[in-house]
């Protein structure tokens, strides 16, 4: 991991004045996402189930208990998780406050079971039961599955008589924060969901669709609206699969949170303090949140970026916003003046909101080259949207229990069987560029070996060429020999002639 030039480190403090700026910094970046979630879970409800001070107050405790597992060694902000709104909305439906509350809970003991694990055998097992075949349709049919609800708030459903000043309100709210989203410079650029809201909000003052009695009738202080189990409701495990299989999903959110953050910071958090104890604090985290009647968290992505752009990775900073985040939710005021913002407002900016997430869906199969020429792969994508989009529902009753398990939940549990059952296919491409390969293999190695042949044969006529000049030499210098002979056997006949005459 390289090294990061950071104007504070994880451990550093900051003065009083900057420590105090740099908190609502990130204040204002979880907050908009933070107090949206109970917002559209009670809207797709028709009903109060979250509260908006609760969200913030087990938000700000969620933090904190983070910051302990964790030894201060992670400057990571717990929101409320996005992921969770459908499967809660129908969680309650379902088994009501208790059903949804317990729900949550199990979510929590799920990611310590799994911090566990982790402590135990290590993490490798995680990328073969969560790889992106999986996880992005998962996260696409959270975002597609909450569509009808953003069309629903802005009042184009279809369904009566079309309120223009809610349409127009929605268009405002719309097209402030897609422009913020994408020309906005620095911290705006963090917090365009926010300014979308503020935005359309002031637009609905102007059109008269505000009653401010709410805000006059609160009192400045107010103790949040905590629901206890055994205090409020009873234990209920009859919607416990409409939630449960959600925590494989944010179990990934979490890991790629802390992955990013690793970058920014310098330093690997998967292995200092290492993802067994950040599954833990996120776990233990969620579990109060559910517990005290809140959402569950999650890493928040907003806050990672602050993290990025300020270069201030101070745990100090973390802390104190989610200390901030605990006391906005005893602001009775503040929580009736957010009661009011209307339908429309919300509607304008979960149409881009929905829609980023089930891009990010998108992202994540394209980022990984997920290779949809594999029939293995088609089948697990298609699948899993089919379920997790066309309302299905499977549901278990035995006496008086009854569970069911449907939508994105299904989608998730169908998914990861099928990976992990459905056979490999015979790539028959590659087979056959292997068997073009071995032939050209093939074809080279016999011509070399002709090569070699004829360089073999030109050796061997040089050899016979050489041993033909020597039996050529050998043949004259014989054939010399015996004229020599012959005339010295002349010359002493003639020796012998001579000497009789004398």
């Amino acid at each position: 991991m390289s090294k990061t030039e950071l104007v504070l480190d994880v451990n550093e403090k900051p003065t009083i004045g900057k420590w105090i700026i740099l908190a609502f910094q990130h204040v204002f970046a979880m907050f908009g996402a933070t107090i949206l979630v109970p917002i559209l879970v009670n809207s797709a409800a028709g009903t109060e189930v979250l509260t908006i001070p609760v969200a913030l107050v087990t938000s700000g405790i969620g933090t904190l208990i983070y910051i302990l597992c964790t030894k201060a060694k992670s400057p990571v902000y717990l929101g409320s998780s996005f992921a969770f709104i459908v499967p809660i909305t129908a969680a309650y439906l379902k088994g009501g406050i208790s059903g949804a509350m317990t729900g949550i809970m199990v979510v929590g003991l799920i990611y310590v079971v799994f911090a566990i694990i982790i402590t135990l055998i290590g993490k490798g097992w995680i990328d073969k039961l969560l790889p992106p075949v999986v996880i992005g349709p998962m996260i696409m049919i959270i975002g597609l599955g909450l569509a009808p609800s953003a069309i629903g708030q802005i009042g184009i459903a279809g369904e009566g008589a079309i309120e223009w000043k809610g349409v127009i309100v929605a268009l405002v709210s719309f097209l402030v924060t897609a422009i913020v989203a994408v020309r906005g410079k620095g911290f705006l650029k963090i917090i365009p969901f926010l300014i979308g809201i503020v935005s359309g909000y002031l637009t609905a003052v102007v059109l008269g669709m505000i009653d401010f009695t709410p805000v006059a009738e609160a009192a400045f202080f107010s103790v949040p609206k905590f629901i206890i189990p055994f205090v409020h409701y009873s234990i209920n495990f009859s919607a416990i699969l409409t939630i449960a299989p959600i925590a494989l999903v944010t179990m990934a959110e979490h890991i790629g949170d802390h992955t990013a953050l690793s970058a920014i910071i310098g330093k690997d958090l998967l292995k200092n303090p290492g993802l067994n104890r950040t599954l833990l604090g996120d776990g233990i985290a969620t579990f109060v949140a559910g517990a005290l009647g809140g959402p569950a968290n999650t890493t928040y992505g907003e806050n990672t970026s602050v993290v990025g752009m300020t270069k201030i990775a101070s745990v100090w900073v973390i802390g104190l916003a989610a200390i901030i985040a605990i006391a906005l939710g005893f602001l009775g005021k503040f929580t009736a003046l957010v009661t009011t913002i209307p339908d429309p407002v919300l509607g304008g900016v979960s149409l881009l909101l929905y829609g980023f997430i089930s891009v990010n869906g998108l992202k994540v199969l394209i980022e990984n080259q997920i290779d949809f020429n594999k029939t293995k792969n088609v089948i697990v994508a298609s699948t899993m949207l089919v379920l997790g989009l066309g309302g299905a529902a499977i549901s278990i009753v035995h006496g008086d229990l009854s569970v069911t398990i449907s939508g994105m939940s299904l989608a998730a549990v169908i998914g990861i069987l099928l990976n992990l059952l459905l056979p490999n296919e015979v790539d028959e491409s590659a087979k056959e560029d292997k068997e073009n390969k071995d032939e050209k293999i093939e074809v080279g190695e016999t011509k070399e070996e002709i090569k070699k042949i004829k360089e073999d044969i030109i050796e061997i006529k040089e050899e016979i060429k050489s041993i033909k000049n020597d039996l050529s030499k050998d043949v004259g210098n014989n054939k010399n020999k015996d004229e020599n002979s012959k005339k010295g056997q002349e010359n002493n006949k003639n020796n012998k002639q001579n000497k009789k005459k004398k």
